[in-house]
């Protein structure tokens, strides 16, 4: 294994934990890996990881090291994509709520790696929150208020939220013309990765935000069981708009209190800042913006004012 690969090979390691985990990301024998590592701290001369049973950790000299061979991969990256034809290549990993995939990416998807053949893309479905140089994942998409500082966040869209229930939930308890009117109503409970807590209904009124808790005969944790809790008349629930549209035009739910809104919900992407962007991080990067923004000018989502 040349030194550019034991760089790299290097990195994959720190970053995954795991000597088996780097070797099946790069599709390399685990005996290979141990190999090189031992040969790559033989010509330094100084011991890069610790090894425990569990975990696979940098020695201060490792930690380092590492932030060295980030640059040079970065680099070389960036010196190969300056000439000639290059196009950016290799494996990325992003990782985006299901939803968000389908309605926003999937679509436009076979032209981004037409453009870039030699791309290759896995995409993680998730909302919770990741280690990404950890879970070796290149990107996030997420939608919400954003928490973690040690990423940079780019934010794309501004998602307009909608309150809706069925049918039969509003033959049954009413239609409410204000938030004064949801005593005795009810509501399908969202319970936050984040905080692990029901999530309440929020509303504009008057300019101010606020947020109300209904009684719950169903909590969940995804958008589908939301959905469905919804269709069988369990209680009201809060979503993005261009989620409920086809819903609305079949009349299989219905929107109430449209004068007091949620509060449009951001969308961001995020990567580690403490990492210079590889070509086929940043090529993906301005094409996920250049999607959004197609999709607030046809009007079905709102365009982002401004940085996360």
């Amino acid at each position: 294994m040349d030194r550019f690969d034991a760089i790299r090979l290097f990195t994959r390691i720190v970053e995954r934990r795991s000597f088996t985990q780097a070797a099946q990301d790069l599709g390399l024998p685990r005996s290979t890996v141990t190999e090189a590592i031992r040969q790559l701290e033989a010509r330094l001369g100084v011991r890069l990881l610790q090894r425990t049973t569990r975990v696979v950790s940098p020695t201060l000299d490792g930690e380092a090291y590492y932030h060295r061979c980030l640059a040079i991969l970065a680099d070389i990256e960036d010196a190969e994509a300056a000439f000639g034809d290059a196009q950016p290549r290799g494996l990325l990993r992003i990782d985006v709520h299901g939803t968000l995939a389908r309605h926003f990416l999937l679509p436009g998807l076979a032209d981004f790696l037409g453009r870039y053949p030699g791309l290759q893309l896995h995409i993680g479905e998730g909302d919770r929150l990741v280690d990404l140089v950890r879970e070796g994942i290149d990107c996030v998409i997420r939608a919400g208020d954003l928490q973690d500082s040690s990423m940079v966040a780019r934010r794309v869209a501004m998602l307009a939220e909608a309150t809706c229930a069925s049918p039969a939930y509003l033959a049954r308890h009413g239609v409410p013309a204000t938030p004064d009117d949801l005593e005795g109503h009810r509501m399908v409970g969202f319970v936050s990765s984040a905080t692990g807590s029901v999530m309440p209904l929020e509303f504009q009124v008057d300019g101010a935000i606020r947020h109300v808790s209904l009684p719950t005969a169903l909590t969940v944790t995804g958008s589908e069981a939301l959905f469905g809790g919804a269709l069988a008349g369990l209680g009201l629930i809060q979503v993005p708009r261009y989620h409920l549209l086809p819903y609305f035009a079949d009349g299989r739910l219905i929107e109430v209190l449209p004068a007091h809104p949620p509060t449009p919900t951001p969308v961001s992407l995020l990567y580690p800042q403490n990492r210079q962007l590889s070509p086929r991080v940043r090529v993906f990067i301005d094409w996920v913006a250049r999607s959004f923004a197609a999709w607030a000018d046809a009007g079905i989502i709102s365009r982002s004012p401004g940085p996360a």
